[in-house]
């Protein structure tokens, strides 16, 4: 795309990470992007700074026509954040938007190069690209044909064959839906890794990418990311990272330019926020879409353990395979001191070590 347009590119040695994303700043203080590329991690942690650095922010959107991210899905705050920082800072259009594709369709297969109002819209195909939606289960894999689509794995037919449909359609193991299906122009929205669903105990499935994106909006980027645990359990829970920069606002005091700030997890006002959150999530909702434990974790995820992929976004089940003594502590019939419980009715937030079931 550079090269094509015959621009520049500026390669961020920073990382989506507390102790890393000062190198980020700084980078941002020196070049004014056109066109700007993170990962969904990313943008929690930088929203947050530029909304407190107005300097930064004008520079930032100055020359910025284009937030762009993929690997993952973007809470909806955050990209209602991003939106009314651009309005309120930039002083022309700033879109903010996504594609999706696979290394075998090199990459891209859809685009949304309009304004769809939804973190969740992966666009539609592009030019020359046929995209099926087969059924699997519950849900629909997304499938792709086109000149962009790799014609097999060198020197393993075997995985060739198993990659495509009869009808030549490679399958990618993603699942989407159209939103709206009278309307197809308004494109197809992810709906997660077909293999990253689970079951309940109750045989009830549970669907990780939904689960996932309605509990980082419902807390309103205080969490930087989670996974979601439950696989033949009784209800669903979650492992949560706080974002530290959101998180140390709501505790108070002087936050190091580095975002890093210990015992954050503890802080009762966090804690009571969250219990809130929970609360507010769950309400009304079916077993399949209540979280009902939350554990805060302090180790980040690890890209030499395979918990984050080459491409920037969370491994759903190796994080849930390393950390399987955080699983197992999280449902403990003793419960856990770093486990977050929704609110009762009529609280403001609790949070409980030693009771023996979901809030």
């Amino acid at each position: 795309m550079v090269l094509f347009n015959g621009g520049s590119l500026y390669i961020d040695d920073g990382r989506p990470a507390p102790a890393l994303i000062g190198r980020t700043l700084r980078n941002l203080a020196d070049v004014a992007p056109t066109v700007f590329f993170n990962v969904p991690a990313g943008y929690s942690l930088l929203l947050p700074l530029l909304t407190s650095d107005p300097g930064l922010a004008r520079n930032f959107f100055r020359e910025l026509r284009v937030v762009f991210y993929a690997g993952a899905a973007l809470p909806q705050p955050i990209w209602d954040g991003l939106l009314d920082l651009a309005g309120a800072t930039a002083g022309h259009p700033v879109a903010v938007t996504t594609s999706w594709g696979a290394t075998e369709t090199a990459p891209a297969a859809t685009s949304a190069h309009f304004p769809s109002g939804r973190s969740d819209c992966i666009g539609v195909p592009l030019p020359g690209v046929e995209i099926k939606l087969a059924p699997v289960g519950a849900k629909q894999e997304i499938r792709v044909r086109g000149p962009n689509v790799t014609p097999g794995y060198y020197a393993r037919p075997e995985l060739t064959q198993a990659a495509f449909d009869d009808e030549g359609f490679y399958r990618t193991g993603d699942a989407a839906e159209l939103i709206d299906p009278s309307l197809p122009d308004w494109g197809l929205r992810f709906t997660g890794r077909m293999a990253e669903d689970f079951k309940l105990a109750t045989g009830t499935w549970v669907n990780v990418a939904a689960v996932k994106s309605a509990l980082l909006s419902a807390c309103g980027g205080i969490l930087q990311d989670c996974v979601i645990a439950g696989h033949d359990r009784e209800y669903v829970s979650a492992m949560a990272w706080l974002n530290p920069l959101t998180a140390g606002q709501l505790a108070g005091g002087q936050i190091p330019a580095d975002g890093s700030r210990p015992g954050l997890a503890g802080d009762p006002r966090v804690r009571a926020y969250l219990a809130g959150c929970l609360a507010a999530l769950n309400q009304g909702a079916g077993s399949s879409r209540r979280v009902a434990r939350l554990m805060l974790l302090s180790d980040p995820p690890q890209l030499d353990a395979g918990e984050i992929t080459d491409k920037g976004y969370l491994n759903q089940r190796a994080c849930l395979d390393r950390r399987a003594a955080d699983v197992a502590a999280l449902y403990a019939p003793a419960g856990h001191p770093r486990v977050v419980l929704p609110a009762a009715a009529g609280q403001p937030g609790r949070t409980v070590a030693g009771q023996p079931g979901p809030g």
